[in-house]
């Protein structure tokens, strides 16, 4: 049965005594007096992030070059250990995951791999919702074949500006298409796409199938190899917490552990010869074939610490509470906030929902403003979206409440318009 929700704040104090996940706000530096509903674009510092992160800068103190070899976790293989842990997450073979580079680049990467194009398959089918990175680095591995993207990149537009419609991607998956590329969650209004279906449809027409995981990784329980998807790009510092430029991640299905990586590089050869310094490359028959340059260490070790938060709770729990509580705020606004003509864009389905609510107002830039001015962190996506994501790990249903209250406060008393229309650099 679903849960009776109610507008008094008793009922969000009852919900946050009863919180199985509540001991672990405690573990995370969480501001008194703030609301941070912005962990769907930068997760929160956490103490066992915070403990990793301290003992790589002690053993570079203590071991200096041996560091690589005699760390507690041996940091020339530091990525193997953090796709290890990775995987448990992702639902893959600890072989099959990495931690590389950033999400653009693991993009470029996997798609030069992947994208072979000849005079019967020569398109990568797209959206025109996504985060823009990933059409740039689409559009540019077309251009280094030397082809237009203007012809050869598929973009199939949403019905409305808001959602994509699973559907028109499969009437799109004609003979002519390589490579579908496509987000697992939109990044503005939190709509989840049916990963199955798309995947299942590309696999049954040849078509190799890649998911941006940005958003949903560390959010939704996810089964890579039971859904038979190709390849996987994703940050680790949004809802996973890995900190600010934390280095990204990348899955190959192992069934392709025989391809050419598209960029190669010295850290991509097998362990046993990449000091011998070799001018034949030999790529490793693991996902970690497809590293290139060294390892940014410093910007993995936190990746530790908070992944071992996640597999010692498990995906599915925080989603439980993730859904229940986001569930919630809706609630509130249709509530409460709706006669402030304020909306929500994210779907209501908890099938088809992401982490996060997208908040509508047309004055939603002054008020994403005016609610940092009061003790709110959120963010703003063009042109009248207010992003909040109550996070599992570290929000309240008190948080929430409060939020709701204070959104209420900045419309009654026009708060808001003493902001201009304009966003900041960051949103």
């Amino acid at each position: 049965m679903a849960e009776q929700f109610t507008i008094d704040k008793k009922y969000a104090e009852k919900m946050d005594r009863n919180d199985p996940l509540k001991k672990y706000r405690n573990r995370f530096y969480v501001k008194d007096n703030e609301i941070y509903m912005d962990g769907n674009s930068l997760g929160l510092f956490s103490r066992d992030a915070e403990e990793s992160l301290l003992r790589v800068i002690d053993e570079w103190k203590q071991l200096a070059i041996d560091c690589w070899s005699k760390a507690e976790k041996p940091l020339f293989l530091y990525q193997d250990y953090l796709g290890k842990l990775l995987s448990s997450i992702i639902g893959a073979n600890e072989d099959e995951v990495t931690v590389h580079a950033s999400t653009t680049i693991n993009i470029h990467t996997a798609i030069a791999t992947f994208y072979k194009p000849d005079k019967k398959r020569y398109k990568i089918l797209v959206d025109d919702l996504n985060f823009s990175t990933d059409r740039y680095a689409v559009d540019s591995q077309v251009k280094l074949k030397g082809l237009d993207p203007v012809e050869c990149v598929k973009v199939v537009n949403s019905r409305d500006g808001k959602y994509i419609y699973e559907e028109d991607f499969v009437n799109a998956m004609t003979d002519d298409v390589a490579i579908i590329f496509l987000p697992a969650v939109l990044y503005r209004t939190g709509q989840l796409l049916n990963i199955a279906y798309i995947t299942k449809e590309a696999n049954k027409r040849g078509i190799f199938v890649g998911w941006d995981l940005c958003h949903s990784i560390g959010a939704v329980p996810l089964d890579l190899n039971e859904l038979e998807v190709d390849f996987a790009v994703w940050c680790n510092y949004k809802y996973l917490n890995g900190g600010p430029g934390s280095s990204a991640g990348l899955y190959i299905n192992r069934k392709h552990f025989e391809k050419d990586p598209g960029l190669a590089g010295w850290h991509g050869n097998v362990n046993e010869t990449q000091f011998d310094l070799n001018q034949k490359f030999e790529p490793a028959s693991n996902a970690g074939g497809w590293q290139t340059g060294t390892q940014h260490i410093l910007s993995m070790a936190p990746l530790e610490g908070s992944l071992k938060m996640f597999n010692e709770v498990g995906v599915e729990r925080l989603r439980e509470k993730s859904l229940k509580i986001t569930a919630y705020l809706m609630y509130l606004i249709d509530n409460k906030l709706t006669k402030y003509d304020f909306s929500v864009a994210t779907p209501r389905n908890d099938k088809r929902r992401g982490g996060h609510v997208a908040l509508e107002h047309d004055e939603a830039i002054r008020i994403n403003e005016a609610l940092k001015d009061n003790g709110v962190i959120p963010d703003f996506r063009a042109p009248n979206i207010i992003r909040l994501a109550p996070i599992a790990f570290y929000n309240t249903y008190k948080d929430v409440w409060k939020l709701v209250e204070i959104i209420e406060d900045i419309m009654v008393n026009k708060k808001y318009e003493k902001y201009e229309i304009k966003r900041g650099l960051i949103a």
